[in-house]
């Protein structure tokens, strides 16, 4: 219903009153869980039900996390909030779903953010939706071997959330134009690494029908004992005795929050529960084949990931390049010699300088070896399966004149054709997010990538390896960085925390 003050939409739990701007009507905080904190590391619940009209003009809390992202942005565990974009309302039209987890690596982030605002997404005859959920401790402390059996899911809620909010939309998003027979989820870093888990969470399945990993891979989770040992880390950082596991639950928000970083990585855990198996170990979840896929990496990740945080890098001399690789990425080489990668990488590639190697040579130990495994696994499944499609961002920011290459992260602007933000009205940016913007909703439409924005972009197989190259012109190559592919397949692969 579209009235005078805003469209106004009948959900499950009540109604709900939005903003239309710009012939796109658009819903901000919408419930879709009901508040964490009286269940805390408990799966969640629909929220209650409510009478009137409830505004959603406003963003939501974002999750509880270590570092506050804005002063602008409140945080609270009653998080369990989406945000919806559609060009139509109660015209009987079924668009494709487009559904966004944020990154942040399990710890934080949110979806409060204008890079990924849904509107010129919705402009393309579709329905988006961005997620918030719990993160860190509050979703992902395992407690199921330290309290009772209510704790027994406590690893994975915050995984839970996100398949109560795909449950919301499969009963809600008719209502908003969308289709749910036709649902995408999306994500960037650990929001391609919360995707790849739903693949394998029985939960899940149904409730999504294409896939797109962007920078992003899980192909194991936490083991028990790896979640165990975590969990006793946070309870020494609180000085509570495991003993007293239960004060937990009733602490203050703020105390917890304080300790979220104690444990080194708190994620998805092989439970046999909410996660009977590991993503992608030993093969492409069997529970997923059906359904398409799109993955990739971007070409200089670590200039980002790594380099933000240590600016010296960009200044390293060949006989420092060994040492710093050893030390920033040592425990994704296993036995191979960082002064031997650093030779093959200058021969391969003479026109690098030190910085370069360093960062090429990261990329592809840390980043990019999670994706090629979780390629590799999809197209080595049964014949029947359904395709996998591989990009790589080649186009290079222009910011500080080209130092951070195709940078981790630079792709989320992009997909959702919001290159201004970043670029403001360069040519390049937008011609590349156009392509973007265009294949995901394409893909999200179809099941197939095929649009007149990008060549035809074949599957992925094993034979082949067909890499969709994103630029400015962006074409097909086979095998790209096949040497530095072959290089790093023989060292261990280690999750990073994505």
């Amino acid at each position: 219903m579209l009235g005078d003050e805003g469209p106004i939409v009948q959900t499950t739990a009540g109604k709900v009153r939005g903003a239309s701007v710009d012939g796109i009507h658009v819903f901000k905080g919408v419930p879709y869980g009901a508040d964490t904190a009286p269940r805390r590391f408990m799966p969640p619940v629909p929220p209650e039900p409510w009478t009137g009209v409830r505004d959603a003009i406003q963003f939501g809390p974002i999750a509880p996390q270590s570092t506050r992202p804005g002063s602008t942005l409140v945080m609270s565990e009653d998080c369990l909030n989406l945000n919806l974009w559609t060009p139509g309302l109660g015209d009987g039209k079924k668009r494709p779903v487009l559904v966004w987890f944020h990154g942040g690596a399990y710890s934080g982030g949110h979806s409060n953010d204008q890079d990924t605002d849904g509107a010129r997404l919705a402009g393309r005859d579709a329905v988006v939706v961005t997620v918030n959920h719990r993160l860190n401790a509050f979703g992902f402390l395992y407690l199921a071997e330290f309290g009772g059996p209510e704790l027994a899911d406590s690893g994975n809620v915050g995984m839970l959330d996100l398949v109560l909010a795909l449950q919301w939309v499969r009963d809600n998003i008719e209502a908003f134009g969308g289709d749910p027979s036709r649902v995408l989820i999306f994500g960037e870093s650990g929001g391609g690494a919360k995707c790849a888990t739903l693949m394998a969470m029985p939960a899940a399945h149904g409730l999504f029908h294409r896939v797109i990993t962007q920078s992003g891979q899980q192909i194991t989770a936490s083991r028990t004992t790896t979640a165990n040992r975590h969990t006793r880390q946070l309870l020494e950082a609180l000085k509570l005795a495991p003993d007293r596991v239960n004060e937990l639950r009733t602490m203050p928000m703020e105390q917890l929050r304080a300790v979220n970083r104690a444990p080194r990585y708190l994620g998805p855990v092989k439970d046999g529960r909410a996660l009977p198996r590991d993503p992608f170990y030993p093969d492409a979840p069997p529970l997923s084949a059906g359904i398409p896929m799109i993955l990739g990496n971007n070409f200089d990740e670590t200039r980002s990931l790594i380099g933000r945080a240590n600016p010296s890098l960009f200044d390293l001399t060949w006989a420092e390049v060994p040492g710093a690789i050893a030390e920033h990425v040592g425990q994704f080489i296993g036995n191979l010699d960082p002064t031997d990668i650093v030779a093959k990488y200058r021969g391969w590639y003479p026109e690098y300088s030190p910085a370069d190697v360093f960062f090429a040579a990261t990329t592809a130990a840390r980043s990019w070896k999670g994706q090629v495994i979780e390629a590799n696994r999809r197209a080595a499944q049964p014949p029947g399966a359904a395709p996998t499609y591989v990009f790589q961002l080649n186009w290079k920011s222009p910011v500080d004149g080209g130092k951070w290459g195709a940078y981790h992260g630079l792709d989320v602007a992009l997909c959702f054709d919001n290159a201004a933000n970043q670029f403001g009205d360069n040519p390049q940016a937008h011609a590349v997010a156009r392509q973007m913007a265009d294949t995901w909703v394409a893909f999200a439409r179809t099941g197939t990538p095929d649009n007149p924005s990008i060549p035809a972009w074949p599957p992925y197989d094993l034979a082949t390896r067909a890499t969709l190259i994103i630029d400015v012109e962006s074409r097909i190559e086979h095998d790209p960085r096949g040497n530095e592919r072959r290089l790093f397949e023989e060292a261990e692969y280690v999750q990073p925390v994505t």
